[in-house]
């Protein structure tokens, strides 16, 4: 395909010849800590194994927007519309996985979606795409640390700020050592969060139907009571909090580029993601629901948030309970950090390596273990945003960071569904049939990409309703929307400053494909980055065959 059209976001891990590739990725024994034969060459490394991936997929994202943002939804919304609005999110969001999912494992290159968005809609709009996603995760990061004060407060309100900083120098510290590092502190902390939900749903049923403080029968009454909160505003706000709690989840595919036999690996992290909807989300927010009142003193305020999570373990009757699940809630903080801190970095570092290039070189540099230093400083600095907490409420600050977040998260999902729609038809439009792809969900074939399009797109212009009826508040409504005229100044900065500079006098586009620098579906490569299985690869799925436990485990999930 022109140059000009080459996906810019590709990392020069993901760009290396295939042979050369294959024999970089080191191991795929899960306690090997060996260094991968050319980690001299820089760049990233495929250090993350399938135990790593699968625990990532199916609870690394389960953080401040489940325990912490339920709490304002129902505040704001109410149960019956907290569980309707996170039960339409998370259903677009699993298409929206499937759909990426299907691009990731055939072309599993790290920062994978912009570089989708690039290779098949638009380089101009890939790369307004990729800072705006980059400022997402340093703005997640600063969310996960102001969270953290939050829940702190449950125990004392005393220099909370302490706990960021903590927080802010152990997960650079972790992040700066290996991806195995990250992927490590990922598994087992996931792995808390799960059994901790387990135990949440058990006490949640319990509590409902009488084990509590009052020894009361609950049952429906709370969503009989109030179902829905603050009118049409109050339900379309919990859309934006829902998009928060969901977030991270398409950043999975960012870890594409570093992930072992991504053939077999990618397909079970997307199938993960259903399931952990279902359970960990739905099943979670209906017992919110019924055992929380949408009035609790001190769930969502100026100065500080409660999780429900942990108003739930009190009503069972035990502050040492509740004091357990305050400290789960803090480690998941803890989580949510390191995977947005990861994700941030990798896109960062994507932009340095992109040709043409698209931040300054000296975020291309890694350590001799792949690590991206200077990317991982720049991305870790945002954070800084925690400590303004002192100044304007932990509970105000994190409300706007939870709206920045939840848009920059649907701009994401959105640019997915284009990115799909624009690659399928690439795909047909070349003679090719979808059956043929390394992994595709038949049953998404014809609607998919057209309904993620359209109901993102609703999304985003509706959650907003409130800033603006019945009365107009200018800083809710700047945290509702500035992503969009910040991705616009964007797009505008690179189609047409940039690019020209970049092209020369050598234009082919013409007429609306120029203006919006779209790619040439006819004519755009589809067989670069393709990922073909080596030795290593099939070593690691006669491990995962021999070895009962994971066996057990992967058909559980």
């Amino acid at each position: 395909m022109p140059q000009e059209n080459l996906t810019p976001l590709l990392l020069a891990s993901s760009s290396m010849p295939q042979s050369t590739a294959a024999a970089s990725y080191g191991a795929t024994d899960d306690h090997d800590a060996s260094t991968p034969k050319n980690a001299h060459d820089g760049g990233l490394q495929r250090g993350l194994s399938s135990r790593q991936v699968s625990m990532i997929a199916i609870a690394g994202t389960i953080g401040t927007g489940l325990f912490l943002g339920t709490g304002k939804s129902l505040a704001q919304g109410g149960p019956a519309s907290m569980l309707i609005c996170y039960a339409i999110v998370g259903f677009i969001v699993y298409i929206t996985l499937l759909l990426l999912g299907e691009m990731s494992t055939q072309y599993p290159v790290a920062a994978s979606f912009n570089a989708f968005t690039s290779r098949f809609v638009s380089p101009s709009y890939s790369f307004a795409l990729a800072y705006n996603y980059w400022l997402n995760d340093a703005i997640s990061l600063a969310s996960d640390l102001t969270a953290a004060q939050l829940v702190l407060q449950f125990w004392t309100p005393l220099h909370t700020w302490i706990i960021s900083l903590v927080f802010w120098v152990f997960l650079v510290g972790v992040n700066s050592i290996h991806v195995r590092s990250y992927g490590e502190l990922e598994y087992w902390l996931s792995l808390l969060k799960v059994a901790t939900i387990i135990v949440f749903i058990i006490l949640g049923i319990l509590v409902n139907v009488g084990v509590n403080k009052e020894h009361r029968y609950i049952g429906g009454h709370y969503f009989r009571e109030a179902p829905f909160v603050g009118g049409f505003g109050g339900f379309a706000n919990v859309f934006v909090t829902a998009s928060f709690a969901y977030g991270g989840t398409e950043s999975l595919a960012i870890t594409a580029g570093e992930t072992r036999n991504p053939t077999r690996n990618i397909p079970r992290v997307v199938r993960f993601v259903f399931w952990r909807i279902m359970i960990f989300y739905i099943l979670s927010i209906l017992l919110i629901g019924l055992n929380v009142p949408h009035d609790y003193p001190d769930l969502s305020n100026r100065s500080t948030t409660t999780s429900p999570f942990t108003i739930v373990f009190k009503e069972a009757g035990s502050t040492v309970a509740a004091s357990f699940m305050n400290t789960v809630i803090l480690t998941s903080v803890l989580s949510a950090g390191n995977h947005a801190l990861f994700a941030g970095t990798r896109v960062l570092y994507g932009l340095s390596v992109a040709s043409p290039r698209q931040a300054p070189t000296i975020f291309s540099k890694t350590t001799s273990r792949g690590v991206p230093i200077p990317a991982l400083l720049a991305t870790s600095s945002i954070s800084l945003l925690c400590f303004g907490s002192s100044f304007i409420g932990s509970g105000q600050l994190w409300g706007w960071l939870q709206n920045l977040v939840g848009v920059s998260n649907q701009i994401a999902w959105l640019s997915i569904g284009l990115a799909s729609y624009r690659f399928r038809q690439a795909w047909i439009r070349q003679g090719r049939s979808l059956e043929d792809l390394k992994f595709h969900t038949s049953w998404t074939r014809i609607w998919g990409p057209p309904f993620v399009i359209v109901s993102v797109t609703g999304l985003i212009l509706v959650q907003g309703w409130s800033s603006i009826f019945p009365h107009f508040s200018a800083t809710d409504f700047i945290s509702y929307y500035i992503e969009i005229p910040l991705m616009v100044l964007m797009f505008i900065v690179w189609a047409y400053i940039v690019r020209p500079l970049t092209r020369g006098n050598t234009q082919q586009q013409t007429g609306l494909q120029w203006v919006f620098d779209l790619v040439d579906t006819r004519t755009v490569d589809l067989e670069t980055d393709v990922y073909e299985d080596n030795e290593a690869d099939k070593a690691d799925d006669t491990q995962n065959q021999q070895t009962w436990w994971r066996r057990l485990f992967f058909w559980i999930a």
